[in-house]
């Protein structure tokens, strides 16, 4: 099988051109042959002229059009599967597809099928306005990008997108990451069996040694809308538990930072393996709705259980009950979020029970070679599907 992948890269090297380099390798390791049409924002926005670029061709590029024929043409693929096409690809672009009569695959990564934005996120904080309101206008009046021309373009690009039916008319299944995705696709109005359910995964160890950890660990950017600031705030109010933070720095503040909290910066590979193992769990405190988190997967390799909001994927992810692999907080909400740090804290044998459970379900539902299964069976369908309409 012949898999041409298209994505547009971002302005810096991002969780959605790690899941496509994984999504390759994971295809290639498995005998397929992988092509890619991929285009940059790469210092294409550093200048007036290639702002402008960018916003006339989110909504339609001709350029990104003509490379979409120019990749089927000479790659004679089997299958496409797409993931990010702004700015330089455009949606427009699916329609050399239909023509070619190649089934497409999107992978969704984010909301932005639905919210020009892609985050359902309005200051820091859980939006639904434009799907509720069945148009993307609220970004306009919201400014929701807090610069206007940016908030215009992206959502000229949805509506142009939507008005002529870009997505509905030529991609021919919908893979999201989480039920959630799924969801509020349907409730946007795509048909609910076009619409799957495929996780990232990850590769899952055969064991790991448990270790007691000697720290609360926190993994992502530092930024209002991932919450860290609460969780600066819970330990500001326990002093006896020493808390660390693996991110980049987005955004300046002026909080006091107290004695039990360090900063580690951002961590490659092998230092964030060596971060998440000596801690005792990790907290994911975001105030929006996240796509994937994948420090959460991250976790369960070396048994670690992870405290999260009760919204978005998070829900799914860690889960309730017996089957939970961590905790839930009411999302936003400090004193609950100190609750169940404090609770876990001061329970070791519940953090191995959780640990054990996450390392469980991240071998049967999160490996690779799960992934690689769904994937399979989907691109097997659609081929076969796209076959015998043709005969």
């Amino acid at each position: 099988m012949k898999i041409l992948i298209v994505h547009n890269n971002y302005g810096k090297y991002s969780g959605e051109e790690a899941v496509v380099d994984k999504m390759a390798d994971m295809l290639t390791s498995h005998g397929h042959e992988v092509a890619f049409y991929r285009r940059t924002t790469e210092g294409v926005r550093e200048s007036a002229v290639g702002k402008i670029k960018g916003f006339l061709s989110g909504i339609y590029s001709s350029s990104g059009v003509r490379g979409m024929w120019d990749a089927l043409r000479r790659e004679r693929p089997d299958i496409v599967n797409v993931h990010n096409l702004y700015p330089f690809i455009s949606p427009a672009a699916l329609f050399e597809c239909k023509k070619s009569g190649v089934p497409v695959v999107m992978t969704i990564h984010n909301f932005r099928l639905i919210c020009p934005t892609g985050l359902f996120m309005r200051d820091g904080l859980p939006c639904e306005v434009c799907l509720e309101r069945g148009n993307e206008w609220s970004c306009v009046r919201y400014n929701c990008e807090c610069n206007r021309l940016k908030s215009i373009g992206y959502t000229l690009r949805n509506v142009y997108a939507r008005w002529t039916g870009a997505y509905r008319k030529n991609v021919a299944a919908f893979a999201c990451i989480t039920d959630f995705q799924r969801q509020k696709l349907i409730a946007a109005g795509y048909e609910a069996e076009r619409v799957t359910v495929i996780p990232n995964g990850i590769d899952a160890p055969t064991s790991y040694d448990l270790t007691g950890g000697n720290y609360v660990a926190y993994i992502g950017r530092l930024s209002y809308e991932k919450g860290y600031d609460l969780l600066i705030e819970v330990a500001r109010r326990n002093p006896s538990i020493p808390f660390r933070f693996a991110g980049a720095k987005r955004e300046q503040s002026d909080m006091e930072i107290p004695g039990n909290v360090e900063f580690m910066g951002y961590l490659q590979k092998e230092e964030l393996s060596d971060f998440i193992c000596h801690s005792r769990f990790v907290v994911m405190p975001s105030r929006c709705y996240e796509g994937f988190p994948m420090a959460i997967l991250e976790a369960a390799c070396y048994g670690k259980p992870t405290i999260g909001p009760a919204h978005g994927g998070f829900t799914e992810i860690i889960g309730r009950g017996e089957q939970a692999i961590g905790a839930l907080f009411d999302p936003n909400s400090l004193d609950d979020l100190e609750r169940k740090v404090v609770s876990l804290w001061n329970r070791p044998d519940e953090i191995a029970r959780l640990g054990e459970k996450a390392f469980e379900k991240l071998k049967r539902e999160y490996s690779s070679e799960v992934i690689y299964q769904k994937w399979d069976n989907l691109f097997q369908k659609l081929i076969w599907n796209n076959y015998a309409r043709t005969i």
